[in-house]
């Protein structure tokens, strides 16, 4: 009866916001390659093409394995919360939202968390893939953690790196892997995460 949620945000693009880089494409790839033995039962990815193509060149290395978009999938402001309660940097992030951006997305991460953040059938387990973006990715790491509504903000991802979180009945969702790129060489991995986080040997 658990649920296996595995999180993995799209590939490198070029432009930020535009389609996958050459690099993007072999991230995706070696994401196929690690993925492939998993149980999964179906994969979901965001609209944009980016998601799309990163869920399609993973899908590549599982065929029997069925695959769809999904507006929840996408890549939006999963809370609203209050700019003067944040991190100055977390509010100036913020304020590149418009309104609509801001009322519409909380409540899809909401039907997100209802969608793919809940226990598996009963009386099996379930394995499910997200290719995403990074703001939704660190907005069901954040909630399965419990931490404050906010709090997805700073919980960033390199390209096609791994998270998974287990879902059971009666429990707390547990965080069994976060950020996880063994499966990419060095020259593959830290891409899309900050410059200033990252640590020195990277």
């Amino acid at each position: 009866m658990t649920h296996f949620l595995y999180l993995v945000r799209h590939g490198d693009a070029s432009p930020h916001d535009g389609p996958l880089s050459p690099m993007g494409e072999q991230q995706a790839r070696l994401t196929g390659q690690r993925l492939k033995d998993a149980p999964l039962s179906a994969i979901y990815h965001g609209p944009l093409p980016r998601a799309a193509q990163t869920a399609c060149l993973i899908a590549a290395c599982m065929p029997e394995v069925p695959v769809a978009a999904s507006e929840l999938a996408g890549d939006y402001l999963p809370s609203d919360p209050d700019p003067d309660l944040l991190p100055a940097s977390f509010a100036s992030f913020l304020g590149q939202f418009s309104e609509a951006e801001r009322s519409a997305g909380p409540k899809l991460a909401k039907a997100a968390i209802q969608q793919f953040a809940q226990p598996g059938p009963d009386g099996q387990d379930d394995h499910t893939l997200l290719v995403t973006h990074n703001l939704l990715i660190g907005w069901l790491v954040s909630q399965a953690m419990a931490a404050p509504a906010w709090r997805w903000l700073g919980i960033d991802q390199m390209n096609c790196a791994l998270s998974v979180i287990a879902y059971r009945p009666g429990v707390p969702p547990s965080l069994l892997s976060f950020n996880d790129a063994r499966h990419l060489p060095a020259e593959l991995s830290w891409t899309g995460f900050p410059a200033s986080l990252r640590p020195p040997s990277a």
